[in-house]
């Protein structure tokens, strides 16, 4: 039996699950807020073309209005300074979206403090327990804040000193740039911690992993059904010419035999 076509049974059969880590995109799905004087991206809103009526009177559809950075969503490199010269969500290799998974589980840290930074020791633990990293892997943060995701205040999780949501520190943000993995994913807003404007430099997992050609991906959700290892993700972003990202639909292949 070919490897598709083992696939393929699995898939059949249910020995295979296939789990959508994609957040539901509306318009109150929670957007990134930016503090002035800086610009901020639009939620999504839909505009209807026709809707079965004299302009369309057999056919329903709609203008998206939307960023690029709106919900479930893949950075490329050309979204920061330091990949600006590098490819823009088009020119990802296919392959580069497809690979194992690894899940990194800090959910009882950021129970207990919301801005927990993961540090190059957790990610050595996980490699002392579970093995390297494999190449072209997407790491997955799990910190259970998708369980916030109905709504935008509790997802921001903002006050006078700036948003307090998890995220990697600046020396994790190197070590994953180093690393062979394709990209690291999370449950929060985006890809840094809320408080990384002021870490030196500035929103570290922005700054090194996408300056590297590594890719994120934010606003996952069913984490918490993923085993550490051994699942394999697919990512699918629209290939918009020029892009610095796009929302995405995220499904991880998991064996369940």
């Amino acid at each position: 039996m070919s490897t598709l076509d083992a696939l393929q049974k699995g898939l059949s059969t249910g020995d295979v699950e296939v789990i959508d880590l994609t957040a539901p995109l509306s318009p109150s799905t929670p957007v990134l807020q930016l503090p002035p004087p800086f610009a901020n991206t639009i939620p999504l809103s839909l505009e209807p073309v026709s809707d079965f009526d004299e302009a369309g009177p057999a056919w329903g559809w709609n203008n998206i209005h939307t960023g690029e950075h709106t919900g479930t969503h893949l950075d490329a490199p050309t979204h920061w300074a330091t990949g600006r010269s590098g490819r823009s969500v088009d020119q990802i290799p296919p392959a580069r979206l497809v690979g194992p998974l690894a899940v990194l589980d800090v959910t009882e840290q950021v129970r207990a403090d919301p801005d927990f930074l993961l540090e190059p020791g957790h990610l050595q633990e996980w490699e002392t327990q579970n093995g390297p990293l494999p190449q072209g892997a997407w790491l997955l943060l799990r910190t259970g804040w998708s369980a916030r995701g109905g709504s935008q205040e509790t997802f921001l999780n903002a006050d006078e000193q700036g948003p307090h949501t998890p995220g990697v520190s600046v020396a994790a943000a190197q070590w994953l740039a180093a690393s062979g993995i394709s990209g690291f994913g999370v449950e929060t807003v985006g890809i840094d911690a809320g408080a990384a404007g002021g870490f030196e430099p500035p929103f570290p997992a922005h700054h090194f992993l996408l300056g590297a050609d590594k890719y994120g991906i934010t606003q996952l959700q069913n984490l918490d059904r993923l085993p550490t290892s051994g699942a394999l993700i697919l990512v699918a972003p629209l290939p918009v010419v020029g892009g610095t990202g796009s929302p995405a639909r995220v499904y991880a292949f998991v064996e369940r035999s």
